[in-house]
């Protein structure tokens, strides 16, 4: 699992393009000058037909700066969305702009709660001249009201499938939703007979989102471990900094414990979410049980080594002024992201046989 020269190369130009522009104004040069909206993209729709160890680091760096740039949803959700339907058309006509970063995406997925693909209810119905009709409410829509393409799995006579919404069209509504954490913008997206176009085949999308809920899950625990390693460094930093009773508090032992048990879960974050990484690039039949197992064990990291910071770092830490809070939100956030840890675990149990489908 060693990183190659050219995954070096690329996490040191997602670093340093984060360090020169902050917050939004990052997405541009990310994918202009560096092409992350593409990593994921085969090269016949103008990607760089690299895979998920590249868009482990991408999501890595992410991670490491909570960057609120629209990556996990437009360059993994809809991009794998599009891929999985085996539409060429819609790969043709919305890929290139996806991967240029003029356009961004999002897939209008969870109901009532859940990323179950047999949980969704939003109804499609046929309209005149093969056209769709959607009725339904979708939430949690990662930049949902920003977004220029929007994907939406919804329910047919035949099973669950996948459409594409004109985000300006008729019988749209979308609301800004505001969330605990502020650094990954959500909508809640009101759907009124909305017009509709058939991607892929009609019945096929159940398939497509379990596939796509494997590649988000091991994407965003690409970026719970870059955050949960930042969030040690910092908080080893002030240990060597922070003076009490004329000594540094990183040299008092029950600290060094501490740290040592958060150094463990980040390590062991990252290697989960590499393996899920490395699965996925090898199209393993296992990559349900690696995401399932990335996603569960890397929200906890997330969420203990935060919380960590902010006990580590006394009054500071929870202040405004310090990022401590920030990471400590986006921890439990992405937590509940794609599904919560528990969830995950059953879902590993019913794919290792353990309990009934």
């Amino acid at each position: 699992m060693r990183p190659t020269e050219e995954q070096k190369e690329l996490r040191s130009a997602v670093r340093a393009s984060l360090a020169r522009h902050e917050g939004a104004a990052a997405w541009l040069p990310l994918t202009e000058q560096i092409g992350i909206a593409g990593l994921g993209v085969p090269e016949e729709y103008g990607g760089a037909g690299c895979g998920a160890p590249e868009v482990h680091v991408v999501m890595e760096e992410l991670g490491r700066s909570l960057s609120p740039v629209p990556y996990l949803g437009s360059a993994v959700l809809v991009v794998q969305a599009l891929l999985a339907s085996g539409d060429a058309r819609a790969c043709t006509q919305l890929l290139p702009g996806l991967v240029e970063g003029r356009t961004v995406g999002t897939l209008a997925w969870a109901e009532r709660g859940s990323w179950d693909p047999a949980a969704i209810r939003t109804d499609a119905a046929r309209g005149p001249a093969g056209t769709w009709r959607l009725t339904g409410t979708k939430e949690f829509v990662l930049h949902g009201t920003e977004a220029d393409v929007l994907l939406v799995p919804a329910r047919t006579a035949v099973g669950v499938s996948l459409f594409q919404v004109p985000v300006g069209g008729a019988g749209v509504r979308r609301e800004a939703t505001v969330t605990m954490d502020q650094t990954r913008a959500q909508a809640r997206i009101v759907l009124d007979g909305a017009e509709g176009r058939l991607i892929g085949a009609e019945g096929d999308g159940g398939r497509v989102l379990r596939h796509v809920l494997d590649l988000a899950c091991t994407a965003l625990a690409a970026e719970q471990a870059g955050a949960a390693e930042r969030c040690l460094e910092i908080t080893v930093a002030y240990a060597k900094e922070r003076i009490q009773f004329g000594r540094p508090i990183g040299s008092f032992q029950a600290l060094k414990h501490r740290l040592a048990d958060a150094y463990v879960l980040v390590e062991s974050a990252r290697s989960a979410a590499l393996g899920a990484a490395f699965a996925a690039a090898a199209g393993s039949s296992e990559l349900t049980r690696c995401a399932a197992v990335a996603k569960s064990a890397c929200s906890e990291a997330f969420s203990a080594v935060a919380g960590e910071t902010i006990q580590l770092h006394g009054g500071i830490g929870i202040t405004w002024e310090h990022d401590a809070h920030r990471y400590f939100k986006r921890a439990h956030g992405s937590a509940q992201l794609f599904g919560p840890p528990a969830w995950h675990r059953v879902r590993l149990a019913k794919d290792l046989g353990l309990t009934a489908a």
